[in-house]
């Protein structure tokens, strides 16, 4: 099944390299140039994944993140921004960004970003490759394999499927510290390391919905100078 991206920015000629490098590689794409279309595009058409610009005419990449997260959409969103700034960078992801890339990029590098993110949609499509039950059940939270969905007395937790995938590969090792490395390679599926501060921000999103105090973790736990696991003490 061809996969489809949702390309906002307002510079054509980078959406025209964007676009013939993606349908050339048998992705469908969506074009807007400015974020009030990218956001209505969106809305309106589903698409797999949206690559975003951060400087865009009417609404920026940051406020379409912001509102896309907060209506319950949780496409795959990867950030491309011109800005070095490291707060800049952060802060996409504090939106719920799932991933950014820096002007100028490589297009390889950005295919391999947008492979990565696809191989995870399909994967969350998959039926569940654990043969040891239907998910993992510890004090008021539950990790529901058929529906990749985390509940906590309850009450679905609306996870982006990023979030989901970090405590579920957490869960499914109780007790073991986990370092930002290889959650880098094993939830993000990156073949290199991308930025570890990815790792800190989807941590800290994961127990803003998570965890009763945020500033005082019961199940995500940080292992200083490590990494973190999952509690079960």
């Amino acid at each position: 099944m061809s996969r489809t991206v949702l390309i906002v920015d307002d510079e054509k000629s980078i959406v025209d390299i964007l676009k013939f490098n993606l349908e050339k590689s048998e992705y469908k794409t969506i074009c807007a140039y400015d974020g009030r279309e990218g956001l209505n595009l969106a809305r309106a058409k589903n698409p797999d994944l949206i690559l975003l610009d951060v400087m865009l005419p009417y609404i920026d990449g940051f406020e379409v993140c912001r509102t896309l997260r907060s209506e319950g959409i949780n496409i795959p969103i990867i950030m491309i921004t011109a800005r070095e700034e490291e707060t800049d960078k952060v802060f996409g992801l504090e939106l719920g960004a799932d991933d950014y890339i820096t002007k100028p990029f490589s297009i390889r590098e950005l295919l391999a970003r947008v492979k990565t993110n696809m191989r995870r949609i399909a994967t969350s499509e998959s039926p569940p490759a654990e043969s040891s039950g239907d998910g993992i059940r510890f004090k008021e939270i539950t990790i529901d394999f058929e529906r990749h969905t985390v509940f906590k007395n309850g009450k679905d937790l609306e996870l982006t499927q990023r979030e989901y995938d970090l405590i579920k590969f957490l869960a499914s090792s109780p007790g073991k510290v986990i370092s930002r490395e290889q959650l880098m390679s094993e939830v993000w599926q990156y073949d290199y390391y991308g930025d570890l501060r990815a790792v800190d921000v989807a941590v800290r999103r994961l127990r803003e919905k998570l965890e009763d105090n945020p500033a005082e973790p019961v199940y995500v736990v940080t292992k200083r100078g490590v990494g973190y696991f999952f509690n079960v003490e």
